[in-house]
């Protein structure tokens, strides 16, 4: 099997805003469309790791962005699997419109859980390896994103939509919720150039999730999402979106 495979997708209205331009959530999600076929062509899918009680997990994404492809372009997807690190699989995607040129680039950091559990799974435990490779265009490992004092806040509730077939919040469903907390008349007058998510617990649903929002000085938006429970405060997961 190729260490790097090719997939290409057409930009429908299912990907994009109301301006045509693909929404960040759906670059999540074709990556991971992606990754998940090539996955099934190294017999490392879903199916084929519920059968050992495993499934794969995200833990954390970095992408940055040279543009957005619009409605109606068609893209062309890279996407390889890197060195095994102690503790992830991370993965590098590069994306290139109709005329070669790169739209956006990006780094997956994959990790293995116990599918009944819950718990993650190191490399050195799972029994299942991955052959990495380096291509030399890789994106750095992107780093956690410590907690802040923000000065927006609101509450979403994880729903039905909002859930992947392991019954969590599905990681592309958080983006939508970081765009729909900023108004249509700033997409419209900005655009997006890099965007890092960490993901720090599962939401499930009919869970409330506080979100808190705000910009920094830099002009960077940070968002940070909590979940309360009986006994403590559990960050579920962390954002951080740069613009132009």
């Amino acid at each position: 099997m190729e260490p790097i495979f090719a997939q290409e997708f057409e930009i429908t209205d299912l990907h994009v805003d109301c301006r045509g331009r693909l929404l960040p959530s759906k670059i999540l999600y074709l990556m991971q469309e992606a990754a998940g076929t090539h996955f099934a062509k190294l017999s490392m899918d879903y199916d084929a790791l519920a059968q050992r009680g495993l499934f794969w997990a995200i833990t954390r994404n970095k992408v940055q962005i040279t543009r957005l492809p619009m409605r109606g372009e068609k893209i062309r997807l890279e996407t390889w699997p890197m060195p095994t690190t102690r503790v992830a699989y991370p993965r590098s995607i590069v994306a290139y419109d109709g005329n070669g040129n790169e739209v956006f680039r990006s780094i997956t950091l994959w990790v293995l859980m116990d599918l009944n559990n819950r718990s993650m799974i190191l490399p050195g435990k799972s029994g299942i390896s991955v052959e990495g490779t380096l291509r030399g265009n890789e994106l750095a490992s992107p780093l956690g994103l410590p907690a802040r004092t923000l000065e927006n806040h609101s509450s979403r509730c994880v729903r039905f939509t909002d859930l992947d077939r392991n019954s969590h919040m599905n990681n592309t469903k958080y983006m939508d919720w970081i765009w729909d907390l900023l108004p249509s008349g700033f997409h419209a007058e900005h655009n997006l150039r890099e965007f890092t998510v960490c993901y720090l617990n599962e939401a499930r649903e009919n869970q409330e999730l506080k979100l808190a929002w705000g910009f920094t000085e830099d002009g960077i938006l940070h968002v940070d999402a909590n979940r309360q429970t009986e006994d403590k405060d559990e960050r579920i997961f962390a954002a951080k979106i740069l613009f132009d």
